[in-house]
């Protein structure tokens, strides 16, 4: 009898984060397929509106998602969804994190406060996820246990430093991601199954 070929097992993971801290980048940065980028150029008509400080140079901005692919290996690939980061498009988000394992949270120390809303959003909806410091050049460098403390997480999620720009680096973020992820699934199923009575 010839094999049957086994149809690769396909992960969601979320990249997510403040404005202009990386998610594009990253995403282009490891997709193995132009990824699909919904990018508008700033205009005047945001003044006001989206916060530049620290950020100046920027002048595109993501509109509804970026998309992209990555195969780990033959049995699992991974599709990556980035958010957009201004909260007037932050009522998307329940949408783009719907089915996805986990999320990575771009963090750009520069901007820190930035992080926060990312962040809320997947502990309230206990959506496991990781965070990774995007390393600009020029700005301040800071260590993990640092930006862990400013951010006021919680001592088992990981926090790595990494550069969305290296296909290396966020593909190690990715799968620092699933193996956090499938410890969370793993646990939670252990409470799961220490809750159930025991058979009189």
């Amino acid at each position: 009898m010839s094999d049957v070929p086994v149809a690769p097992t396909a992960v969601k993971i979320v990249i997510a984060g403040g404005f202009g801290a990386g998610k594009t980048t990253m995403v282009g940065s490891v997709s193995e397929i132009a990824p699909l980028r919904t990018e508008e150029v700033l205009t005047e008509a945001s003044t006001g509106v989206d916060d530049l400080a620290g950020i100046e140079q920027k002048d595109t901005t993501t509109v509804a998602l970026d998309f992209g692919r990555i195969t780990i290996n033959p049995q699992l690939v991974l599709y990556l969804f980035g958010t957009p980061g201004q909260d007037r498009f932050w009522f998307m988000w329940n949408e783009l994190a719907r089915g996805a394992i986990g999320a990575v949270v771009i963090v750009d120390t520069r901007r820190i406060e930035a992080s926060f809303p990312a962040i809320d959003f997947f502990e309230n909806r206990r959506i496991p996820f990781i965070v990774t410091i995007n390393r600009f050049d020029g700005s301040v460098s800071y260590a993990a246990e640092e930006v862990r403390q400013a951010l006021d997480l919680d001592e088992d999620v990981p926090v790595v430093l990494s550069d969305a720009r290296d296909r290396d680096a966020s593909k190690q973020a990715l799968v620092e991601l699933i193996e956090y992820s499938i410890r969370v699934l793993d646990e939670t199923e252990a409470e799961a199954g220490s809750d159930v009575p025991a058979a009189q």
